[in-house]
């Protein structure tokens, strides 16, 4: 029990990840513009949690509140880089820390210019494996628009289980959706990973 109760105050507001191609790395006040173009896009947010993101002044606030959270550990969002460029291309976060039970939310979002390159795997790869490996997580769970077949494909190609249905759960903007819930053990994890 001590051990799931000191992940609830860890802060993660200095935690960088790397991967061959990407560094997982904090939102700074200097992302602001990637992270406005890639939320603006509506594209993007199609199937999204919240409608695009009208002003600059969002992406703003949004980091500014992120920054707080992330010292505080409430949540583990780290911006995605190129390394070879420098770009923030996307983000993707561990949220809904549930520490008696091990267990957490993934979510993810990638600029549309960047679609279809395998960075999103790539960066979830690594964050699943921090999230297992460095926070004991038990369990990993995604909400899903079922419309949404690249996010499916994402999920499955990690390792997630589809494990039920939720009719017309979201209104976004006016739009009626469906959920589909996903969800991924540590041990599935162990075992994929095995030679």
């Amino acid at each position: 029990m001590a051990r799931a109760e000191a992940k609830k105050i860890q802060a993660f507001h200095r935690l960088v990840l790397q991967t061959e191609r990407l560094l997982l790395r904090p939102l700074a006040a200097s992302d602001a513009g990637a992270l406005f173009a890639i939320f603006s896009d509506r594209q993007v947010t199609r199937y999204w949690s919240s409608a695009a993101w009208d002003s600059q002044t969002t992406a703003e606030d949004y980091i500014a509140k992120d920054i707080k959270a992330l010292r505080r550990g409430e949540h583990l969002r780290l911006g995605i880089e190129v390394r070879a460029t420098t770009e923030l291309v996307g983000m993707c976060t561990l949220y809904a820390f549930m520490n008696q039970c091990r267990r957490a939310e993934i979510g993810y979002a990638m600029s549309s210019v960047y679609w279809g390159c395998g960075y999103m795997h790539e960066a979830l790869l690594r964050l699943l494996d921090y999230g297992f490996a460095e926070l004991d997580l038990h369990r990993v769970e995604a909400d899903v628009d079922p419309r949404n077949l690249a996010s499916v494909r994402c999920l499955d190609r990690l390792g997630f289980c589809k494990e039920g249905h939720l009719r017309e759960r979201w209104i976004v903007d006016g739009e009626i959706s469906d959920t589909s819930f996903y969800g991924l053990l540590h041990n599935d994890w162990r075992t994929r990973k095995k030679p």
